[in-house]
């Protein structure tokens, strides 16, 4: 008796260690997150200067945007690499690479007089945390217990969602007392005397890696997609604006189609390559699976509220209300913040609840405060725009990171680092996306109505802030749509089961 007992109480011991979150585990996140922080938050931080930004390059605002769509734009273009990379090498030499890559961006961006060369930085900074934020994904996703992986997707959740939050004031901040230059000046000690040690003490290596083989034509395939159909968006504005200040029309329009042609045949082909290929860049039969397409098309169109946001807010402010970048970061802290640090109780509620009851609502919520800046956008203070983005930015943060892993759970484990690759480059991808079209919205509305600064540019300003939470709410009220028929096929799915 007493040996079944003494049996009993060590399987319970060696179960509760083996739920147990390791504190090398935790490091990893943390070194890990923290580029793809730096990488969001320079992002953030270069959106509220926009307008500064365009007076100092000369830049019109569709051509200014392309600082963060093309910053997001080379992270989804490397994030469909992040399977074959997880598989091909080891993590901390995948980490270094990222390192270096942050490191080489920022040095360019202080030195940097040309605004194509601006545009390069950000580039090099966007495949940095193109490799970073899917290796802070699969880390969680392989070595987390069970029991705890939604809250430890909440903290890699927090990581790199805190950097939204405080980056448009950090940019207010220190423009106030110092050059804009001076932030990558800034971040480069963080780099390497915060980040790069804890890695390489914690970040460690789960399972072997494999003798993948890079199929080029279908990484080229792939990127020419995402370029493809962000350019679309971003001609598309700038053919409709010219149309309505009585400018050229058909180059920005034939560059639009062209654009469109290009994005979806590279699309069609990228899908069709992989599934004959032998060693496909992304391994795609898990899309097959409803439930999962049904989480994925909110994961990919949510972001271009949520990142598009962080650009509607401070150029509003500052366009539209008067204020001046300090303030206009301001208004975008309180909400980003204490969404960022929910975003760990969202995983929480996950772990606890399920996935159905908690981003349901979640997104509910925030479907009504996109429409409540809608009803309320032609009369909006600072202290409205401000409270109003509050509870979208709680609920958002609550709830986002959830349906990836809510998506997860319908893949096999060996296609996770696929996966999490395709959710990955789909949420970079909303987020220019988000950013190119909602530039274009309010520079269609901007378009003929006198000098920045005069009353007529602010009102026409205030305008195309009514269609962009016109287009926020019809996002969110598709997304909500999209996830209740998940889940209630995943129900159906149980039942039957049983």
């Amino acid at each position: 008796m007493e040996t079944h007992v003494t049996q009993t109480h060590t399987t319970q011991l060696n179960a509760a260690d083996a739920e147990r979150i390791p504190p090398k585990l935790i490091g990893a996140i943390v070194a890990v997150g923290s580029l793809a922080f730096i990488g969001i938050l320079t992002e953030t931080v270069m959106t509220v200067l926009f307008p500064q930004l365009m007076r100092e390059f000369n830049v019109d605002t569709a051509t200014v945007q392309w600082i963060t769509t093309i910053y997001l734009l080379a992270v989804a273009a490397t994030m469909p690499l992040s399977s074959f990379i997880k598989r091909r090498f080891r993590n901390k030499t995948i980490f270094v690479a990222a390192v270096v890559l942050a490191v080489l961006g920022s040095l360019i961006m202080i030195v940097a007089q040309a605004f194509p060369l601006i545009l390069a930085a950000r580039v090099i900074q966007g495949i940095g945390s193109g490799m970073a934020t899917p290796l802070m994904m699969n880390i969680i996703l392989e070595q987390s217990p069970r029991s705890k992986v939604g809250r430890l997707m909440g903290v890699g959740s927090l990581v790199i969602t805190v950097a939204p939050a405080i980056g448009p004031t950090v940019g207010g901040a220190v423009t106030s007392v110092l050059p804009w230059r001076a932030i990558f000046v800034i971040v480069i000690p963080i780099i390497l005397l915060i980040s790069l040690p804890v890695g390489l003490k914690c970040i460690q290596q789960k399972h072997p890696t494999e003798d993948a083989v890079l199929n080029p034509l279908q990484f080229v395939a792939i990127v020419l997609a995402l370029c493809g159909l962000i350019m679309f968006l971003n001609q598309a504005g700038v053919a409709v604006g010219a149309a309505v200040s009585g400018g050229e029309v058909m180059m920005p329009a034939l560059i639009a189609v062209v654009s469109l042609v290009v994005g979806v045949s590279s699309l069609l082909f990228f899908g069709w390559s992989s599934r004959r290929s032998f060693s496909p860049l992304i391994r795609l039969g898990f899309l097959r699976n409803r439930i999962v397409l049904l989480h994925l098309l909110p994961y990919a169109i949510l972001p271009m509220v949520g990142i598009g946001f962080g650009y509607v807010i401070t150029n509003l402010a500052q366009l539209s209300l008067g204020t001046d970048a300090f303030v206009a970061g301001a208004l975008v802290l309180p909400g980003a913040l204490i969404g960022a640090f929910c975003a760990p109780i969202g995983g929480m509620l996950y772990d606890k609840f399920g996935p159905t009851r908690p981003i349901l609502t979640a997104f509910v919520v925030a479907t009504v405060a996109t429409v409540l800046l809608l009803v309320c956008s032609m009369h909006l203070t600072p202290a409205l725009l401000a409270g109003l983005y509050f509870i979208f930015g709680l609920s958002y943060a609550l709830e986002f990171s959830n349906i990836m892993t809510s998506a997860l759970r319908e893949v096999p484990p060996a296609f996770t680092p696929d996966g999490n690759a395709v959710f990955q480059t789909s949420m970079q991808f909303g987020g220019a996306a988000g950013t190119a079209l909602f530039s274009t919205i309010l520079s269609v509305a901007q378009a003929g109505s006198g000098e920045e600064g005069s009353p007529e540019f602010a009102h026409a300003t205030a305008v195309g802030g009514a269609w962009t939470f016109a287009v926020m709410t019809a996002i969110c009220a598709l997304s909500v749509v999209c996830l209740a028929m998940a889940f209630r096929l995943r129900g159906r799915a149980s039942r039957s089961t049983r």
